[in-house]
């Protein structure tokens, strides 16, 4: 039987080598594909606490392994981050790692360097206890999914062939379990026209002209979308419009729209791309339609791609990984919890969505602060997300 308060004392102990580890997180930054000296400062922290193995990916993720009984439970924590924008609008350094009245402030303390410290100290936390028997503890720092989410996890579970039983997602959940988010796809639509002199207009074929409308019955789109009770909505907006002219004085030969296209249940990359393609302005314009592709290189030079269709998913709430969550939350809060679902997506894409993976979400930090210039962490909440992530296993021998 688990005892909320021996966990939450045991974790407590650790609370200085939690921060200071946090704080060298922040310090360190690592935008997309450039992740390299965040992820061997993870691999040191976790080869100090005692983790069996550790192992640094083809693609550049890390990985720490503890146990090697059945079930294998990956908890995974993607270490890159987003840019910083404007420097000016920021009131503290992001890199600094400020840490003042229990909160650790800047880029990555929300999304989400920063779970990645209550995984690594709640593998320490199930030494020390000796509840690390009967199942492999997978921590998994993930990397380039702010550029193309899932990408990481597809790459460990089929390039590399490390396959887990159940995946735990620890994106800010606001201490919260969640089931469950909406897909996503990025769509491009090209129009073609032809180029003429702007002071004769009439002699060309105006390719921006002929996106207009497009772009109106894209927007009307919504209403007629599909519904879902828990995932909500689905929904398509036009996020990027561009053109190609050969001056500021002629007509332009050809426009691109980008469309972000949020995916609910019973939608996919199929009935979305032919909803636009059947709209009646994108057949009078003859316009192209496709699905855009990701292609990067990784900070360990490897070459990586996929298209940008990340399917939806949602595990039932009477599944085994779903009430185990739910129980470790009730061990954390000190009372029933209910399952909820993010707005945003995350690598679940993969591992649920695409691979089929029993897959939940419970992370440090609250959603509101991520890519925001007041980016935070409270210690409490490491240390409370450290006793879920070492109660789970638990619940599911």
């Amino acid at each position: 039987m688990l005892d909320r308060k021996i966990l939450s004392q045991a974790i407590g102990k650790y609370e200085k080598d939690m921060v200071r580890f946090a704080r060298d997180l922040v310090a360190t930054p690592g935008y997309s594909c450039t992740e390299k000296q965040v992820v061997h400062r993870i691999a040191a922290e976790m080869k100090k606490v005692g983790f069996d193995s550790v192992k640094i990916d083809k693609m550049g993720n890390v990985l720490g392994f503890l146990g090697n009984g059945k079930p294998k439970i990956m908890f995974d924590a993607h270490i890159d981050t987003v840019g910083i924008g404007d420097p000016k609008a920021w009131k503290w350094d992001p890199f600094k790692g400020k840490f003042e009245n229990g909160m650790i402030y800047g880029r990555g303390a929300t999304d989400q360097k920063l779970s990645m410290v209550s995984i690594v100290y709640a593998a320490k936390l199930l030494r020390e206890l000796r509840l690390d028997g009967g199942y492999t503890f997978i921590a998994c720092g993930s990397c380039m999914e702010e550029d193309c989410d899932g990408l990481p996890l597809l790459h460990i579970i089929n390039k590399e062939k490390i396959r887990p039983d159940y995946v735990v997602i620890t994106e800010p959940t606001n201490l919260n379990v969640y089931r469950g988010h909406r897909g996503r796809m990025e769509i491009k639509v090209v129009t073609k026209g032809r180029s003429c002199h702007a002071s004769a207009p009439e002699r060309g074929d105006n390719a921006v002209v002929k996106m207009s409308p497009i772009m109106q019955e894209i927007t009307k789109l919504n209403e007629r979308l599909k519904k879902d009770k828990f995932l909500g909505k689905g929904t398509v907006a036009v996020t990027c419009v561009d053109c190609k002219t050969p001056s500021y004085n002629a007509v332009p030969d050809e426009c691109t729209i980008y469309l972000d296209r949020r995916l609910t249940d019973g939608e996919t990359m199929a009935s979305a791309v032919k909803e636009i393609k059947s709209l009646p302005s994108v057949k009078k314009a003859q316009a192209a339609v496709e699905v855009l592709q990701y292609e990067a290189t990784a900070w360990t030079g490897l070459k990586v791609g996929q298209e940008k269709y990340y399917p939806t998913w949602a595990m039932p709430e009477n599944h085994k990984l779903v009430q185990a969550a739910l129980k470790s939350a009730e061990l954390v809060h000190g009372k029933p919890q209910k399952a909820d679902k993010w707005v945003f997506s995350t690598n679940g894409v993969a591992s649920a969505g695409r691979l089929k993976i029993p897959t939940v979400g419970f992370g440090p930090s609250n959603e509101i602060y991520a890519h925001t210039v007041n980016e935070q962490m409270a210690v409490d909440h490491l240390l409370k997300a450290a006793v879920f992530y070492a109660a789970l296993p638990q619940y599911l021998k």
